[in-house]
């Protein structure tokens, strides 16, 4: 991971908008309807290329992919790893959908969402583990390394990354329908996903693992547990997450945590020191956090105390990833300052607060013209806090 001694660094957390022709390829591709790969794979390619020339010329130091060859940051993994099988699983019902707590509580604002996402969540197709997960198919991900690579070989960025969903996220994206042991699934997806994640080190690319399960999980998949319960919860999935990324040096990793990607009330998150203990054990040296959006902007307060190890890299989000709003660079500037404040200006990389493609819509959240405003804004900013921080 590049670190600078003279300016503040610019990343962001991964996914971005997808181009409406390439949405309705990945449609098809998820949904095993394409009809030609060959045209597939040189529209994702191509994708790739724009998203990172995009990401240089909008001022980004540390770019990725933008997710362009993947429906989602989860779903992908059905055509990676085996015994992924799309309907319900074998003599059980359809479970409910786990429904964040913090939208329970509001059922007009909830009822508001449900209209607004019908458009694309029915495009995703549910999937079940029914057997022995192994990776068994390393084609897509060698294309997704190709396409970082020459990408990045003509634009030229400072550092490029590349994202992996964690065991823990996966175990409620991909439900088990096979070990019947939460401890279980969880070792074997990790034992999987470890082929992923060296693969994308060997290629010469920052890893990125995102895990939600340290932060989203805790108001839906786990809202029955007490935050003690749920603790012990994400120690074990820190437990996987070390175990599978135990040969890749820890200054060649991020690790991104957030409470779900959606505007909403987020008044059932857990709060940031709550779970940053366990952060901290993590062997990936990056932590990428919320640090923007209204509901966890002020939390640089409860950490500024906290026992921070040395190694530890801070990439807070500084530009919302939920709001159309484009962030004043002298607000941005503020918001890098502050964490610069608690572990030093070396140690600080400004960033967003999630992805702007988490899955891929026809309609994002965000507009991609406000992506690239956004992200111009947190150059700027990080200037400013430049200026402030060694001058």
């Amino acid at each position: 991971m590049k670190l600078s001694s003279d300016r503040i660094l610019t990343t962001h957390v991964g996914s971005l908008p997808r181009p409406a022709d390439l949405y309705d390829l990945l449609i098809e591709h998820d949904k095993g309807t394409l009809k030609d790969t060959a045209a597939f794979d040189v529209r994702v390619a191509k994708a790739v290329n724009d998203a990172v020339a995009l990401q240089v010329d909008n001022g980004i130091d540390i770019v990725s992919d933008g997710e362009m060859g993947k429906i989602a940051y989860t779903f992908y993994v059905k055509h990676r790893l085996s015994c992924i099988e799309e309907g319900d699983p074998p003599g059980e019902d359809v479970p409910k959908e786990i429904l964040n707590a913090d939208l329970a509580d509001h059922p007009d604002f909830l009822a508001q969402v449900r209209k607004a996402r019908g458009g694309w969540a029915t495009s995703f197709a549910r999937s079940w583990v029914t057997g022995p997960v192994i990776y068994e198919n390393r084609e897509p991900l060698e294309k997704d390394l190709a396409n970082l690579a020459n990408a990045t070989g003509a634009s030229k960025p400072v550092e490029a990354f590349m994202n992996s969903a964690s065991p823990g996220v996966l175990s409620k994206f991909v439900p088990d329908a096979y070990y019947r042991n939460e401890d279980a699934y969880i070792s074997a997806i990790a034992d999987a996903m470890k082929v992923e994640y060296e693969a994308i080190h060997e290629a010469g690319f920052l890893l990125q693992i995102d895990c939600p399960d340290f932060g989203s999980a805790r108001h839906n998949q786990y809202q029955h547990l007490t935050d003690d319960e749920f603790l012990r919860i994400a120690e074990r999935n820190m437990e996987a997450v070390n175990a599978a990324t135990a040969n890749i040096p820890p200054e060649a990793m991020r690790l991104h945590i957030c409470w779900g990607n959606y505007e909403g009330p987020h008044t059932r998150d857990l709060p940031l020191a709550t779970i940053f203990p366990v952060l901290m054990k993590s062997r990936p040296a990056g932590i990428l956090f919320e640090g923007a959006n209204p509901r966890h902007e002020h939390e640089w307060e409860d950490i500024q105390d906290m026992d921070i190890p040395d190694h530890k890299v801070l990439i807070p989000g500084v530009i919302d990833s939920t709001s159309n709003f484009v962030e004043h660079p002298k607000l941005i500037a503020q918001r890098i300052c502050r964490y610069a404040n608690i572990v030093g200006r070396e140690r600080v990389i400004a960033s967003s607060d999630c992805g702007f493609g988490t899955f891929a819509k026809a309609d994002p959240q965000v507009a991609a013209s406000i992506v690239w405003s956004k992200f111009r804004a947190m150059a700027e900013g990080a200037a400013i806090a430049t200026d402030r921080l060694w001058n």
